[in-house]
């Protein structure tokens, strides 16, 4: 190896923390995962102990450099994503109090529902204010600790996230991420002001002492490395921390979909949509827009598909377990748009955006004795991406049109279904060569706090690097125009039967 430079991007994501060596051209020279549990005490929790994240850190942090085989000084710089909505509770000496709420909790569900009827301003990013707000959001998680938990509520000198943990542990500062109070936080406008009245109208305004008082930008750097830190990283004292946020939000960095215009499209188990916008906008059927959550004086808009990629798994399992991906793809592939009449509702755990309605549930209609797995398997896969093609005309319906998507994760995998993704949505489709966009993300954003860049978008110019890019076939696009028109039919069609 060269003497670098070289940043670490790091990934605390829902089962593993990923660590990973970059050179400054985005290419990834090792990567070390470190698992840790998460805990189930009750239906609809889950927790996790902020101790194994920190543990989870060094770990890995220590396996990529060694494994890159380069010296920890030519090492200029660190940052790491998290999953947001991880709330902790940290005494005066910033130790944990309880295990985390992390973000698949939703044990705060009566706390969002008395959130929602305070009508207060700072709701507009849920749906222009009708909402709902979720439960795993910061706010309702820290009202049900005071409520349920108050002598944890009434010791905790900080009620944070994973990313403001982990980064107090390193630099000994304690500050939050402007992406994550920007997202989850309910603090709007284009000052990303505290939403005040609000926290009053439910007795939470305490919650002010608690939050970190300082916010920082992306790619800002918090502080150096401190002595016990760096000792325990194995990297040099003073080693520029930058700021990072949510894993999703800052793979948007990693895919390069840092300009108004361009979409990133985070695939997977279910499917995320995240947008740049020189506007600020909101409305129903979308979550946003959030000023300055990513690139200061932009504002992001969210969409989201609950199950995606799980209903692909889900069919596989059920009608074709012995049977590879490749052997359903050919069949699906020789068949023509629309499956021989068949049309999939995808709501199998409810539906996101843009009906918001966690009641909502999946259908097959038009089965005939014709149809076989292969109809079944394509079916699917147009649903999604008609599923998708619903969130994207609703953020055109607000004015937001993107020319282009940036694709990462599972989906990309499938040269069928970015295929079918780029035609039903009129879309090129783009693939950048790093599949881990939030590990690269990250590394950008290092990048940037070590002075090795001067800001967010020249530095993804430089370390994201498109793979293939997929254009959508005009003629298939105009037959999907009318099957797309019965999939939108569905839903108000089965409404009073499914949610009944």
């Amino acid at each position: 190896m060269t003497g670098g430079p070289y940043v670490i991007g790091v990934d605390g994501g829902t089962e593993s923390l990923r660590a990973a060596v970059f050179d400054l051209a985005g290419s990834p020279l090792a990567s070390v995962a470190t698992p840790y549990p998460t805990r189930f005490p009750a239906p609809g929790r889950a927790e996790q102990d902020p101790r194994e994240w920190w543990t989870a850190l060094v770990a890995s942090v220590r396996g990529a450099v060694a494994q890159a085989a380069v010296p920890a000084g030519a090492i200029k710089g660190i940052c790491l994503d998290t999953t947001c909505c991880s709330v902790v509770a940290l005494d005066a000496a910033g130790e944990p109090l309880r295990p985390s709420l992390i973000w698949m909790d939703v044990r705060a569900h009566a706390e969002a529902e008395r959130l929602l009827a305070t009508g207060a301003p700072a709701l507009a990013v849920n749906g222009g204010g009708t909402g709902p707000v979720s439960a795993e959001w910061m706010v309702p998680k820290a009202l049900w600790l005071k409520i349920h938990e108050p002598r944890v509520y009434a010791a905790a000198a900080t009620i944070c996230e994973y990313q403001d943990y982990l980064n107090l542990k390193l630099t000994g500062r304690r500050v939050a991420s402007i992406n994550n109070v920007a997202v989850r936080w309910h603090r709007g406008g284009p000052d990303n002001a505290v939403p005040t009245p609000m926290l009053e109208a439910l007795g939470l305004d305490d919650l002010l002492g608690k939050w970190p008082s300082e916010v920082v930008p992306l790619g800002v750097p918090i502080d150096g490395l401190t002595p016990s830190a760096a000792a325990a990283l194995g990297l040099p004292v003073g080693l520029p921390v930058a700021q990072g946020g949510a894993d999703a939000f800052i793979g948007m960095i990693g895919v390069g979909a840092v300009r108004p215009g361009r979409m990133a499209f985070v695939t997977g188990s279910s499917h995320l949509h995240l947008g740049l916008s020189e506007t600020a906008f909101h409305g129903t059927g979308i979550w946003g827009t959030y000023a300055n959550a990513l690139v200061p004086g932009l504002h992001v808009v969210e969409g989201g598909q609950t199950s995606t990629g799980s209903v692909v798994a889900w069919l596989k399992r059920l009608v074709a377990p012995d049977v590879d991906y490749a052997t359903l793809t050919a069949e699906a592939a020789a068949l023509p748009p629309g499956a021989d009449g068949l049309v999939v509702q995808e709501h199998f755990q409810g539906n996101r955006t843009p009906h918001t309605d966690p009641l909502s549930r999946g259908a097959f209609v038009g089965l005939t004795l014709a149809h076989e797995r292969g109809h079944l398997f394509r079916a699917v896969l147009e649903s999604i991406a008609f599923g998708t093609e619903l969130i994207l005309e609703g953020f055109r319906s607000h004015g937001f049109e993107p020319d282009e998507v940036v694709v990462c994760g599972g989906a990309t995998r499938s040269d069928l279904w970015l295929q079918i993704h780029a035609d039903v949505a009129g879309v090129p489709l783009i693939v950048t060569q790093v599949p881990e966009a939030p590990l690269l993300g990250s590394a950008v954003l290092a990048s940037v706090g070590a002075g090795l860049d001067p800001d967010i978008p020249s530095a993804a110019d430089r370390m994201v690097r498109v793979d293939r890019r997929i254009e959508p076939d005009r003629e298939r696009h105009d037959a999907y125009r009318a099957i797309y028109r019965r999939y939108k039919a569905l839903y108000p069609a089965l409404k009073g039967a499914l949610n009944g």
